[in-house]
């Protein structure tokens, strides 16, 4: 599989998550988006406004993550942290599964809690975070299937957080064949060079996510593969 780089950089979302981050930080994230290409940055809600101020305008777009990494909150602090980051410039929101609800077989709170993000987000994609390491292959598959019966854009594997944070092919090609072909899928884990980032597109993943410096090691192995 090839792809173009303009495709390469807009698939990518560029996250800055750790809980030591400064705003400064922030803003040299959105300062090399801007200048390097990448379609999305990806980070707390409380980041947004700092890189709005430095992207609105652009053709490149916020990501808010909320209730994260752990997404054991209520489903209204969820809610209002969506309503937060929307209005401080965000365009799409990442939020996480309630594990707990779902391996406890409450699946019908862990599906309402998606429900009322999708909602909240009015029409801004929403992406469910649905950590495939805590998960064997028939929770992956009716993970997946919650999510998307949920109406969110996309099926997320990883946070980053949970140990062993890898995103496998197998299990995005799992994802893609269990919502289909209309469905967004963002591989997130260990997303670090060119090799993983087509893997992961050939298994099905549209979005992938990356921090900064996988980002700029990917592009360049593109670049190396096309001289």
């Amino acid at each position: 599989m090839d792809v173009t780089k303009a495709k390469l950089l807009g698939s990518m979302d560029i996250a800055m998550l750790d809980p030591t981050t400064t705003e400064a930080q922030i803003r040299g994230l959105a300062e090399a988006t801007l200048k390097e290409g990448y379609g999305f940055v990806c980070v707390h809600s409380l980041h947004v406004k700092p890189c709005f101020e430095i992207l609105q305008g652009t053709p490149h777009k916020i990501v808010g993550c909320v209730g994260f990494p752990m997404g054991i909150v209520k489903t209204a602090v969820k809610i209002a942290e969506v309503e937060g980051a929307l209005a401080d410039g965000a365009s799409e929101i990442d939020m996480v599964l309630n594990l707990g609800a779902f391996l406890g077989g409450d699946l019908k709170f862990a599906g309402a809690d998606v429900v009322a993000v999708v909602r909240a987000a009015a029409g801004a994609p929403v992406k469910v975070i649905i950590e495939t390491p805590y998960l064997n292959r028939d929770q992956k598959t009716a993970a997946a299937r919650l999510v998307k019966d949920a109406g969110a854009a996309f099926v997320k594997t990883c946070t980053g957080y949970s140990p062993d944070p890898i995103a496998l092919y197998e299990d995005v090609r799992l994802i893609r064949q269990t919502v289909g072909r209309e469905m967004g899928v963002k591989a997130s884990g260990r997303m670090r060079n060119y090799h993983r980032y087509i893997s992961m597109i050939e298994a099905g993943a549209n979005r992938v996510g990356l921090s900064l410096s996988g980002a700029r090691e990917t592009v360049r192995g593109w670049e190396q593969a096309h001289g």
